[in-house]
């Protein structure tokens, strides 16, 4: 060191140069494994939440049932109640549009009892020929089926009958108590319909304020926005998909001279609020109704009317119509129907997915907006 000179300051490493042990790989997980890991208790906690949810709603079947019609028949009837307020009382207006619907599905219900007394006679003549048609079929190829073999098995339908005849009579007794709580349901549901299409904003605006704190009230009055918004499309967009597929459905009958055709057209109407497997079910019940009525040709034409109009409905009605309603895909869609009828049977494939779709509406809503 040179005399008169400073000495240089010492030179010491801060802690993010200083060198130190390596970690080991096991402290570092693979990435797609800890983004597996976080959307996997996601989904668990969704799942159990959902369940939770079909299980409280199955405790009180006959309630859930009712709010779930009100709401569906609020979602129809609101616009048309609040296009003849305009020149209507408020009041005056839901009587209106309540009575006028009503008087319309009892007039549809009408007509289709009229045609199927009209039609017993002859419908009882023509299913006992295409039986006889259908059992001749059978025993030319390729089934090749034994007269005797269709003998017994009529025989064993008829033994089956009799053997089980007080086991159906309970079972019919218990349908017509579920036949009550139906009719106690859809009272329910109308005189609920009347509260929520007269006033519908003003019990949300009570329950919000009732139930939450001040500061999460604009929050949560999106999120309920938007899950109205989701449902009233979603139902509207569903009814138009079956109104389509019901008047196609009739023409074809129709035109084919299939009996019960009205009857038919109605099943498949009410049968499309099953998304993806309502139609070919009650399409399905027509081609049986073919082949016993009109036989083998027939039925078949309604086969090819059953691929037709499911790729019309899945390819071009759907697409276009619940577009603008809900985006949930397809895969959603079937996932979502199979989970609710098995949880609640048909009135949890009817409600599957609504329910998802809100839910999913509601999450949209309430995801911050990104920076």
């Amino acid at each position: 060191m040179v005399r008169g000179s400073r000495p240089a300051p010492p030179v010491r490493l801060s802690r993010r140069t200083r060198p130190g042990p390596a970690a080991p790989a096991a402290e570092h997980p693979v990435t797609w494994l800890r983004v597996a890991a976080a959307y996997s208790w996601r989904l668990i906690l969704v799942g159990i939440l959902v369940y939770g949810v079909f299980t409280v709603l199955g405790r009180f079947q006959l309630v859930a049932v009712a709010v779930f019609l009100a709401l569906v028949v609020t979602s129809l009837l609101r616009p048309v109640t609040d296009l003849l307020n305009h020149v209507l009382p408020r009041p005056l207006s839901v009587a209106v549009a309540l009575v006028g619907s009503l008087l319309l599905l009892f007039t549809l219900l009408a007509l289709v009892g009229n045609a199927v007394a009209g039609q017993a006679t002859q419908l009882a003549g023509e299913f006992r020929g295409g039986i006889h048609r259908i059992e001749v079929w059978l025993q030319r190829p390729p089934f090749r089926l034994r007269p005797a073999t269709l003998t017994g098995l009529q025989n064993q339908i008829t033994s089956y009958l009799s053997s089980h005849r007080a086991n159906l009579l309970s079972q019919a007794l218990s349908g017509l108590g579920r036949l009550v709580e139906l009719i106690t349901a859809v009272a329910l549901a109308l005189f609920s319909s009347v509260f929520f299409i007269h006033s519908g904003e003003r019990l949300w605006r009570w329950t919000r304020d009732q139930l939450l704190p001040r500061e999460a009230r604009p929050t949560w009055d999106r999120a309920g926005h938007a899950a109205w918004r989701t449902f009233a499309g979603y139902t509207r967009g569903i009814i138009i998909v079956a109104a389509t597929n019901a008047v196609l459905v009739g023409i074809c009958l129709l035109v084919l001279r299939v009996p019960l055709a009205l009857p038919l057209t109605l099943l498949e109407f009410f049968a499309a609020f099953v998304p993806l497997v309502g139609s070919p079910i009650a399409l399905g019940v027509a081609t049986v109704v073919a082949l016993a009525g009109r036989g083998p040709l027939t039925a078949a034409a309604v086969l090819v009317l059953i691929v037709v109009i499911g790729q019309i409905e899945g390819h071009l009605l759907h697409p276009l119509v619940m577009s603008w309603a809900v985006s949930l895909h397809p895969l959603v869609v079937a996932i979502s129907v199979i989970a609710g009828s098995i949880v609640a049977g048909v009135i949890g494939a009817v409600v599957a997915v609504p329910f998802v779709s809100v839910v999913w509406a509601v999450r949209c809503a309430l995801r911050p907006a990104p920076p």
